[in-house]
């Protein structure tokens, strides 16, 4: 299945405000984000995604597609990223949980510029466990 490339920026633009308002506003704007995430990972679908195609102009399969499993396994990096941060923020430990959230803001910040870190991520691990069948072959 795959995902109107429009629609997986807006997700990533949500995940960018969100953090950074959790960052500038108060540290638990970021249960917004992980509660959508971890949503999404439960039901496969994505309430922001599923909210903002009655604003696409064309047919979906118009526009250039997205894989929806590399949008899961991103999804599932940036929750867990989330979640760590949420963890360490209320434990106190403000230096990791800004280090978890700024890397959220950076990975989903870099994607809408083009460039895709879990995608990069997820093409390494799949290589790396395609080689590892065939060694041992």
């Amino acid at each position: 299945m795959t995902i109107p490339k429009p629609l997986v920026q807006i997700n990533q633009a949500f995940i960018v405000v969100t953090v950074l308002a959790a960052l500038l506003f108060h540290p638990a704007i970021l249960l917004l984000p992980f509660a959508v995430g971890a949503y999404t990972l439960i039901t496969k679908k994505n309430p922001v995604i599923h909210f903002s195609r009655r604003f696409l102009k064309k047919p979906s399969a118009s526009y250039q597609q997205e894989d929806k499993d590399q949008q899961l396994f991103n999804q599932w990096i940036a929750t867990i990223c989330l979640g760590l941060s949420l963890l360490f923020f209320s434990l106190g430990i403000q230096l990791a949980a800004y280090a978890f959230s700024i890397m959220v803001i950076l990975a989903a910040g870099v994607a809408l510029m083009g460039y895709c870190i879990g995608c990069t991520v997820r093409y390494r691990y799949l290589m790396w466990k395609h080689n590892r069948t065939k060694a041992q072959a």
